[in-house]
């Protein structure tokens, strides 16, 4: 089972951009999904996180109020895909994101996710 991150790209500062994350191969119905992001020259570091049934949102201090992270209901879609949709973007959200899925609770540590996808650039202009 693999993981996909899509939707980057480059917009303006102030601009908006929503990631989605899919799985391929299987599913990560009833796992918690996290996104992470990489900086050049930098540490990754936790973005947000929701919840197996996108009840329960995490949210780093940086991007509260800006971002949001969401899923839909695998009733309606098996392969629950859950995306990051960014608001009001700032120079230094400009990083690689990447989702990963963990079987257990939403946490903002990457070492409790077991399954990480490629990430998708986004860059995000003055």
């Amino acid at each position: 089972v693999q993981l996909q991150a899509s939707g980057g790209g480059l917009v303006q500062s102030g601009g908006s951009l929503r990631l989605s994350c899919a799985a391929s191969g299987g599913t990560f119905v009833g796992y918690a999904m996290g996104w992470f992001r990489q900086a050049p020259g930098k540490e990754r570091e936790f973005v947000a996180a929701v919840s197996w049934n996108g009840r329960d949102t995490l949210y780093a201090d940086s991007v509260k109020g800006r971002f949001t992270a969401s899923r839909d209901d695998a009733r309606d879609d098996a392969k629950n895909p859950v995306y990051l949709q960014m608001s009001s973007l700032e120079p230094d959200d400009t990083a690689v994101y990447y989702c990963a899925a963990n079987p257990g609770l939403s946490s903002p540590d990457p070492r409790v996710y077991e399954y990480w996808g490629q990430g998708t650039l986004v860059t995000v202009s003055s």
